[in-house]
């Protein structure tokens, strides 16, 4: 066995290693690591091949203390019955991934835990915490801050309205505005609303913006129901709830889901449960678009949220490039396919 072999299995591989082995310096070796740092291709390759020669990696902890930054992004998320969650995810660390930052994913089941998470993300040095759900307060937030060591408090496909938050989402406003609209021009008329949680810190706003909007136009305000979790089991309970303390058919001919989640749910027990048709007895309409939306079972209408332009929004924030304001306005697409 060579000394240079005995040394890689007794202890831990350095930069000067690398260095003494590409035949360079030490500094040489840092910025060969480094995304943007100014270095010959020549120089690197050099660098690079003596390091995979080595099995040498940067030390990511030493290297974010001797910096101001440690591209680490904490993401908090619940509410794992929402399928919508793991498109979120995917689309959030490719685009995170791509421009250099990792990300900690944290699973967080209630208030508690929340607060529990964002105090240990805040002792891991993270640029950001951002929060992807519903099981957060103020006093969860504020745990966080109170900190001093969370950079960055983001609120993802919400909004927020604490003031040491940025709010990351869709228009919520203009989505259901347009969701209306079509329903409207379809000729509906007795709509129900299927919501979610009715969370005080960060809300959606697309069941007030619906019922305000219906309010406006006909002078009557439609029924509403909610469920505690964004679970297409959930929603099927409560719509057969629902429908068997309303038995008269006739008082509802679409439902309007705060979320695709919902809307499954829905769907599910209309045909299953009720013995009725899709969207021929009842309508159903969703939102986010999530991969089932297109399946043959559903095939349903909904409002598609631009992922991509709002993960590279968080990443702007990141990089401290965006202004805040925008971040609340981003505009997606109602998707119509046959549920209505």
């Amino acid at each position: 066995m060579s000394q240079m072999e005995n040394q890689r299995s007794d202890e831990t591989v350095t930069a000067d290693d690398v260095a003494k082995l590409a035949g360079v310096s030490r500094w040489t070796v840092n910025r060969a690591f480094k995304k943007d740092a100014s270095i010959s291709r020549k120089s690197r390759e050099k660098v690079m091949g003596a390091a995979q020669t080595l099995g040498y990696v940067p030390d990511l902890l030493a290297s974010s203390l001797a910096s101001d930054r440690s591209n680490l992004v904490c993401l908090l998320i619940d509410d794992f019955a929402n399928p919508h969650k793991l498109v979120m995810l995917e689309r959030l660390t490719r685009v995170l991934r791509k421009n250099g930052l990792d990300t900690l994913l944290v699973n967080t089941s209630d208030e508690e835990d929340t607060s529990a998470a964002l105090l240990n993300a805040s002792q891991r040095r993270v640029d950001a915490a951002v929060l992807i759900g519903i099981q957060f307060t103020d006093r969860s937030l504020a745990t966080a801050l109170g900190a001093r060591r969370v950079r960055k408090l983001i609120v993802f496909a919400r909004s927020s309205e604490n003031p040491d938050t940025i709010s990351i989402c869709c228009d919520d406003r203009a989505a259901m505005n347009e969701i209306t609209d079509y329903i409207v021009e379809k000729g509906y008329r007795k709509p129900l609303f299927l919501a979610g949680p009715q969370s005080t810190s960060a809300h959606l706003g697309r069941k007030e913006t619906f019922l305000k909007r219906w309010q406006d136009a006909f002078g009557a305000t439609p029924d509403f129901v909610s469920v505690a979790r964004y679970d297409p089991q959930l929603a099927y309970d409560q719509v057969v709830g629902y429908f068997a303390d309303h038995p008269a058919l006739n008082n509802v001919d679409i439902i309007v889901c705060e979320n695709d989640a919902l809307a499954v749910g829905a769907v599910d027990a209309i045909r299953t449960k009720l013995g009725l048709r899709v969207p021929e007895d009842i309508a159903v309409i969703g939102f986010d678009d999530i991969p089932q939306a297109d399946s043959a079972n559903y095939k349903l209408t909904t409002y598609r949220q631009p992922l991509s332009a709002m993960a590279e929004g968080l990443v702007e924030v990141l990089k401290g490039t965006s202004e805040n304001e925008h971040l609340r306005h981003f505009l997606g697409k109602l998707v119509v396919r046959e549920s209505a």
